[in-house]
């Protein structure tokens, strides 16, 4: 090669696995915003449809499943997903690994990738604060850096001397601070605009939706049968579980008026004066949007006792919304308190007492402009810092 000629470098690689819906979604952002600052990277890894329409190539699809004893019966499936993506980027290094959320799929494999020699960083810091603190002890030695949604996070994980970033969080950037109005919603959406409504949102997991489905359904028939005005509205993340939600409101209540919707929580939420939500990011979106809401949840017994009876959990509640504001505002309805007459009594109180949705609201608004801080961007900056060190 003469010495007026330069070596051709080929496009930086970066790997990058998800395995839940809300993954995908932050995934797919963070994709843009790398793009938008660099834009000949490539990508490749675990993928949802949001991370595919982003240009990412897909290794694997998105496979989630919750809970600690129900990942027990697909645990021998998802080792072989991991081990193959293990084995592709072992044997095609990234120039960085990321991945999203999914500690218990993504850290073991961030890990092994580290030690391989390729870097590593992880968006959503694990909930360490929440349950199974220990666990912070080995992030310095599985990710070159931890990007976190909530500040207090940070100063958390730095106790255990964790390289981590707080960026804010993509959904508080991605909401406008002033939602659309529920008539407007409902009348977009083929309902009645003018009669009020309530969201059912079950969860976006096979495993949650079975669990809870029934629960939901016959509390809205609860609901309804004390306002026969009342409508609903239910969105539905993929065929099967809306072939499985259909069957079921023909089993127990044919005669409830709700919209099925194919995905699209976000107009759902913004249809309804109230929500009905399982935990989980849903509750996020919930504030976000500035909804008043009831959370329902159910896990298997076992799961129960390992969390509350053994005293794995070390906060006081377990939705995020919650979680995040002074006082908690979501009623929140656990295991044996998950019931129709509960859950339907919350829910209806919530339209009787505007006072009350408004100081919710009002709450809400400050948690989200508190959340707003160009997070896929911020997040994507110090990437790609961690890519050229």
């Amino acid at each position: 090669m003469g010495s007026g000629e330069e070596l051709e470098v080929g496009p930086q690689r970066i790997g990058i696995v998800v395995n839940e819906p809300s993954g995908d979604q932050l995934a797919a952002a963070l994709v843009r915003a790398l793009l938008a600052q660099r834009p000949g990277l490539r990508f490749e890894g675990m993928t949802g449809p949001a991370m595919e329409a982003e240009g990412c190539r897909s290794l694997a699809r998105i496979d989630p499943v919750m809970g600690l004893v129900e990942v027990l019966k697909h645990l021998p499936r998802l080792l072989r997903t991991r081990y193959r993506l293990q084995r592709h980027f072992r044997d095609h290094p990234p120039e960085l690994f990321i991945g999203v959320d999914a500690p218990d799929f993504n850290l073991p494999l961030e890990r092994r990738l580290k030690r391989s020699g390729i870097k590593s960083a992880h968006l959503v810091s694990p909930t360490v604060w929440a349950w199974r603190p220990g666990r912070a002890r080995g992030f310095a030695r599985t990710v070159d850096l931890m990007l976190c949604l909530y500040a207090f996070e940070v100063d958390f994980l730095r106790r255990y001397r964790v390289n981590a970033r707080y960026v804010g969080h993509p959904l508080a950037d991605e909401i406008p601070l002033q939602p659309r109005d529920a008539v407007t919603q409902r009348r977009d959406l083929g309902m009645r605009p003018a009669d009020p409504a309530i969201a059912l949102l079950p969860g976006s997991r096979m495993s949650e939706v079975s669990r809870l489905s029934d629960i939901f359904i016959r509390t809205a028939r609860w609901c309804r049968q004390r306002r026969p005005e009342l409508q609903f509205v239910m969105p539905l993340v993929n065929g099967r579980i809306r072939h499985w939600v259909e069957a079921r409101l023909a089993t127990l209540a044919p005669e409830l008026p709700v919209t099925l919707l194919d995905r699209h929580p976000r107009e759902a939420i913004q249809a309804a004066d109230a929500v009905l939500v399982a935990s989980g990011t849903a509750t996020l979106e919930c504030l976000l949007l500035k909804r008043p809401m009831v959370v329902g949840y159910q896990v298997s017994p076992l799961t129960h006792w390992l969390l509350m009876d053994l005293g794995l959990l070390k906060i006081p509640h377990v939705a995020l919304a919650n979680l995040l504001s002074e006082r908690p505002l979501a009623p929140e309805f656990l295991q044996q308190a998950c019931r129709p007459e509960a859950m339907g009594q919350a829910l209806l109180g919530f339209l009787d007492s505007p006072a009350r949705v408004q100081e919710i609201r009002e709450s809400y608004q400050r948690i989200h402009q508190g959340l707003r801080r160009q997070a896929a961007e911020r997040a994507a900056e110090a990437l790609l810092e961690l890519l050229d060190s």
